[in-house]
């Protein structure tokens, strides 16, 4: 860089910082405090913005040589191969707001408000001719600036004010100075959309709560995007609304949510469990949750299955029962029935000359026994037919009576009874047969060895039924060429039911 550059440059520098310091002719005014517009003044406005990089960057951006870049609030001159100063105050439109005046500085602008200066702002430097810088708008000049200035007139105005409070305070009667409410009086340059805050000697230009500044205006905040909601959030302009899913409620702080014990309004009608948000009933047992999930039904348990109970099932509300037909009783599993002997518990009918006889679902009266002729009685059960009685030449030698019951529907084919020879003979053998009563071939005899059968049920028999048979023994002996036979007369009672 050669020295009148260096000259150039440093003198560029000092009659900008003496423009923003204002170390000459007192102080021009106060920056207004605050986040908003920091770089408003009452009554003098820097515009910080071109004179900070001015400041900062004028001594590395002035360089000789063709394509120069200087900084903010200069141009360069290619014929003086400098950089000069540009008059904001004529190339920017409304450089400066409301009732200020702008005022072109070495490498910016003041706004300072009408009737405070008493000259012309015409930087000099004395003892040499006064300095003039081109109209950026009409090209730049040919003049190039001095190449040793000995010292220089400040930069700023020259304020000629009789008031003796400084800028933002006003003189009261009694001679103290009182502050200036600019915000009250309207006299602030805070944006609409901004809010002012007055201060000590000025004012502060800020954003309600619930707006942040962006870009000069104050726009709103969307606090639904950085959660201040634990559930669900509403924003509005300049604040917002949580709310709660279902199942949940707003706490006092009105951001979080708690949840809601929804069982202390006993929504059940019968068990409620609170959940996490939610609640669940459960019905008593023998009753089932409705579609609604809160109403409980009695649960019919007889139509789930026809084998629930032995004979029938009844239902209840939220249970069932058991109930057995007459001459049965419910079993101790609450299900079977199990047949009531009345000859044992003494509920029968039975004279004293009778014998009772329990079968499955009642009893009856056995009458005592009388023989039919020529049988005579032996015993309580038997009768016998002498062979000496021409008459019991072609009769069985005796008839055995025999008592049994038999449930309705057995399942076949089933043993019930079996008879065999009580006295041998040597040489003999016995043939076993029914003789009568199987006129519908339900039973059939088996001879199991040479001296005894069983009788087998081949066919199921439905009760309640009374069946009497005959079931001949024949003894056969050819050394003495005999041959005879005797009788067992079965009496079945078939019950009703098949248990």
């Amino acid at each position: 860089m050669n020295p009148g550059s260096a000259l150039a440059s440093r003198r560029i520098v000092g009659v900008a910082l003496r423009a923003l310091l204002g170390r000459r002719g007192g102080d021009l005014g106060r920056v207004s405090s605050g986040p908003k517009r920091a770089e408003d003044m009452r009554g003098v406005r820097f515009c910080s913005s071109r004179m900070w990089p001015a400041l900062i960057f004028t001594l590395l951006s002035i360089q000789p040589g063709h394509g120069q870049t200087c900084t903010e609030g200069f141009a360069y001159d290619r014929r003086a191969r400098q950089c000069i100063d540009v008059d904001e105050c004529r190339i920017l439109p409304d450089a400066c707001r409301g009732d200020m005046r702008c005022v072109n500085q070495y490498g910016g602008y003041l706004c300072l408000p009408q009737g405070l200066y008493s000259q012309p702002i015409r930087p000099d430097y004395p003892g040499q001719v006064e300095q003039v810088f081109p109209d950026a708008s009409d090209g730049y000049s040919d003049t190039a600036l001095p190449d040793r200035p000995r010292s220089a007139e400040p930069s700023y105005p020259i304020i000629r004010t009789s008031a003796q409070c400084i800028l933002g305070y006003a003189l009261a009667e009694d001679g103290t100075c009182n502050d200036i409410d600019e915000c009250e009086t309207n006299s602030h340059h805070c944006n609409p959309t901004q809010v002012c805050i007055n201060t000590a000697g000025g004012y502060t230009c800020s954003c309600t709560e619930g707006y942040w500044l962006i870009g000069g205006q104050c726009q709103d905040i969307d606090e639904c995007r950085y959660g201040y909601c634990q559930q669900l959030c509403a924003n509005v302009p300049g604040s917002y609304s949580c709310s709660c899913n279902r199942g949940f409620i707003l706490d006092p702080e009105g951001r979080a949510c708690r949840d809601v014990n929804e069982c202390l309004d006993q929504p059940c009608s019968h068990s409620c469990f609170n959940t996490y948000g939610s609640f669940m009933c459960s019905c008593e047992e023998g009753f089932e949750l409705t579609s609604d999930g809160t109403s409980c039904i009695d649960l019919d348990e007889c139509s789930f299955s026809e084998f629930l109970c032995q004979h029938r099932c009844v239902n209840a509300p939220g249970s069932f029962s058991c109930i057995c037909p007459p001459g049965y009783y419910v079993y101790e599993d609450g299900r079977s029935c199990e047949d009531i002997n009345e000859c044992d518990t003494g509920n029968n009918t039975c004279t004293t000359e009778q014998v009772c006889f329990n079968f499955q679902g009642g009893h009856t009266c056995l009458n005592p026994l009388q023989c039919p002729p020529p049988y005579i009685e032996v015993s309580d059960n038997q009768c016998m037919c002498s062979a000496e009685n021409p008459a019991c030449r072609d009769k069985p030698f005796t008839i055995l009576y025999r008592h049994m019951d038999l449930s309705s529907g057995r399942i076949v084919p089933a043993d019930i009874f079996q008879m065999q020879a009580t006295t041998r003979y040597p040489g003999a053998f016995y043939i076993f047969q029914i003789k009568s009563g199987n006129e519908g071939r339900e039973f059939y005899m088996r001879q199991t060895s040479n001296v005894s059968a069983t009788l087998v049920l081949s066919r199921p028999i439905k009760g309640p039924r009374e069946v009497v048979l005959d079931l001949e023994m024949v003894t056969i002996n050819n050394v003495i060429n005999f041959r005879g036979s005797s009788i067992i007369r079965l009496t079945i009672f078939v019950s009703a039911h098949p248990f």
